[in-house]
């Protein structure tokens, strides 16, 4: 049986007009990493965060699809999310993709699945990959008891699950977008 790569983390945070967005840069190939530095978050359109996780071709397949709808949509963020998971549950051949994607602006996180979800978090916070428990849990703990901005809570919150998830490398990449960032 062929081994697979995996091991991503994506966290996403809004707080007072920002949001930022972090990925791990992990690559594990088995019991083996493969890469510390891969870039597993982008910044589209200077307004627009994305991070995803899963198989790295079907990501960055689903990745191409979001941004064409993001320009149809004229910059509508949800429009895009939605037209998005649209062509992913019904296109024969991207059905089979596995990834998720959270995308972002300066005033909404959204969570994109393949089986058809496009999710806005009751807090504003949410996280995909191996480690996102433990990233998830520890930006709760910073978001509810300190008054971190977005940016920092995303990267201390991904160090936390680092040391917790052994498929979530210390090398975080972290966006920001919003508030004059």
């Amino acid at each position: 049986m062929m081994e697979r790569m995996h091991g991503t983390t994506i966290l996403a945070v809004h707080r007072n007009g920002k949001t930022a967005i972090a990925g791990d840069g992990q690559v594990t190939f088995g019991e083996t990493v493969m890469k510390q530095g891969a870039v597993k978050v982008r910044k589209l359109e200077d307004r627009v965060l994305v991070g995803f996780a899963g198989a790295v071709a079907d990501a960055l397949t689903l990745l191409e699809k979001f941004e064409e709808q993001l320009d149809l949509a004229r910059g509508s963020l949800k429009r895009a999310a939605v037209e998005t998971v649209k062509l992913w549950r019904t296109d024969r051949i991207l059905r089979q993709l596995e990834a998720m994607l959270i995308a972002a602006d300066e005033s909404e996180i959204l969570l994109l699945s393949g089986t058809g979800e496009v999710i806005a978090p009751d807090e504003p916070l949410v996280a995909v990959g191996s480690g996102a428990p433990y990233a998830l849990a520890a930006a709760k703990a910073l978001y509810r008891e300190t008054a971190l901005d977005a940016a920092e809570i995303a990267e201390r919150s991904l160090g936390i699950a680092a040391e917790i998830d052994l498929y979530t490398g210390g090398n975080a990449t972290v966006l920001q977008v919003g508030g004059g960032a």
